[in-house]
């Protein structure tokens, strides 16, 4: 039976949603799942950890996300308790460790993972256009997309919970200063009922006005992807995303956006999603309950006549 190590993930004093994906991932494989939490005061976390074991180890080092520290504990569990599978979640913070993981267990990365199972790991690429299927032999790590399993299924009660010293972590070259975020908007988008959010396929900061004139016809707030906050057409905090804010609408229209997976899960769980996008093949088909492939600069404008 392979022995499955998940790498907890969690923020603020709440476990992120893709610890749970992982769980309930591993859980279906059939092996000894066991979960990693590191962290200060944590050890309440794994209460509803759906595994067999749970692996806590408690330094103040691990208060906040440091990934030298992070990674050279996981290194020393990975050697002690010899894991012949290890899921990290492909975020911030897990690609911020699985590379070094990879290197200092001496195990093959599979990175961008949609799909997980004995010797053989599916993962996106071109922004999960392509899918790509890797037989894998022995043990190896895999960073898991944010989205590709259900929550829920990571979840239960009753797992018993060791705690194991943590290795040396003086001596660190990296330090964790302070978490920065964003300041708070004029529109909590976390609290709209309907979204028209935008993405790369705008083109440019004047055609912006095209999806506001929308959004302001259905009474919705205007949310975007990446790429606009980076462009800087809109602020931080109208970021849909991993790197933004979770969105659950009853209605998300996602006008010009192809559907990353670090979109993707940021709302995909809204109530109804209608895409509008030129290319049939973009990945947010694959979550829209509606959708078209005209184009946004003809369809736009048609339906806030109509409405």
């Amino acid at each position: 039976m392979s022995k499955i190590f998940v790498i907890a993930e969690h923020l603020n004093g709440e476990v992120e949603d893709i610890t749970y994906e992982m769980l309930g991932k591993a859980k279906s494989l059939g092996g000894d799942v066991i979960a990693v939490l590191l962290g200060s005061g944590a050890k309440d976390m794994a209460s509803d950890f759906a595994a067999d074991k749970v692996l806590y180890v408690d330094s103040p080092e691990l208060a906040n996300f440091n990934p030298e520290a992070y990674c050279k504990t996981i290194v020393s569990l990975v050697g002690s308790h010899t894991p012949n599978i290890v899921l990290v979640g492909n975020t911030s913070q897990g690609m911020d460790i699985a590379a070094g993981l990879s290197i200092d267990c001496n195990m093959p990365l599979i990175a961008y993972a949609s799909d997980v199972s004995e010797g053989s790991v599916t993962s996106q690429l071109y922004g999960g256009k392509m899918s790509v299927e890797s037989a894998v032999e022995g043990d190896f790590i895999a960073s898991v997309l944010a989205g590709s399993f259900p929550v829920d299924a990571g979840k239960g009660s009753g797992a018993a919970v060791e705690e194991v010293a943590a290795p040396d972590l003086s001596g660190l070259k990296i330090k964790f200063k302070q978490l920065i975020e964003p300041e708070g908007g004029d529109v909590d988008i976390t609290a709209t009922d309907v979204l028209v959010s935008v993405g790369r396929g705008i083109q440019n900061e004047d055609n912006m006005e095209v999806v506001q004139v929308l959004a302001d016809k259905l009474g919705a707030a205007l949310s975007c992807s990446r790429p606009i906050v980076d462009s800087k057409w809109l602020p931080k905090t109208r970021q849909v995303g991993k790197s933004g804010l979770k969105v659950k609408p009853k209605v998300y229209i996602a006008v010009g956006i192809s559907g990353a997976p670090e979109h993707i899960e940021g709302m995909k769980d809204a109530d109804c999603i209608i895409a509008i996008n030129t290319d049939a093949n973009a990945p947010i088909f694959d979550y829209a309950d509606y959708g078209t492939t005209e184009d946004l600069f003809d369809v736009v404008p048609a339906l806030t006549e109509k409405l």
